[in-house]
């Protein structure tokens, strides 16, 4: 028998986010480049990013072909473009006095196919590249992680939407996603629970 899935948030009936999902304006532009395997990925967090922030744009791909529509676009724009991404001359958001009208781009996928995508996107290393100081623990409990400050793709650009404006409110982005981790764990067999409550 098929599972019923709520048509406002696209998640199971069982696990419907929607009384936690509260749109946030803002002015910054966001764009994810999402790798093909995250597309489907049950975990992922990009879904729960666009039902927050509803002007996301989301591009699916790997290569250089893929993107092509996408680099004309930023081309063209009128506003700085930025990379999130930290690497030895990227710059702390927080310091780099990016005007909140700008576009920032995320990469959505594992650490080694997000370095993949810049191998194969040279053009992606010709922009300015911020990243964030983040000392925390990520809440993003249900997916493993050899880093315990690696953060999900919500995560990541909610701390850059607001390192680029600190008084930006960023809880209901949160809210939802706390609601989407605490549903997954919910189903999680007992045994399989505790596991992911014993490395908290």
């Amino acid at each position: 028998m098929s599972r019923a899935f709520c048509q406002k948030c696209a998640y199971p009936q069982s696990a419907c986010v929607c009384s936690s999902v509260k749109t946030v304006k803002v002015k910054t532009e966001v764009i994810v480049l999402q790798h093909p395997s995250e597309v489907e990925h049950a975990k992922n967090t990009v879904k729960l990013l666009c039902l927050t922030l509803p002007e996301t744009q989301v591009v699916v791909g790997e290569t250089a072909e893929d993107f092509a529509e996408l680099q004309v676009y930023l081309q063209q724009a009128s506003k700085p473009v930025y990379l999130v991404y930290p690497s030895e001359t990227s710059q702390r958001a927080s310091e780099s006095n990016s005007p909140e009208d700008c576009i920032i781009l995320l990469i959505d996928g594992t650490w080694r196919k997000a370095f993949k995508m810049l191998q194969l996107n040279p053009w992606l290393l010709d922009l300015p590249a911020l990243h964030i100081e983040f000392e925390g623990v990520s809440q993003y409990r249900i997916r493993k992680a050899k880093r315990s400050d690696s953060l999900s793709t919500l995560e990541a650009t909610a701390y850059m939407l607001q390192a680029i404006n600190p008084t930006l409110d960023i809880a209901p982005m949160f809210a939802a996603f706390d609601a989407m981790v605490q549903h997954k764990l919910d189903a999680m067999p007992p045994a399989v629970r505790a596991r992911y409550d014993q490395e908290q």
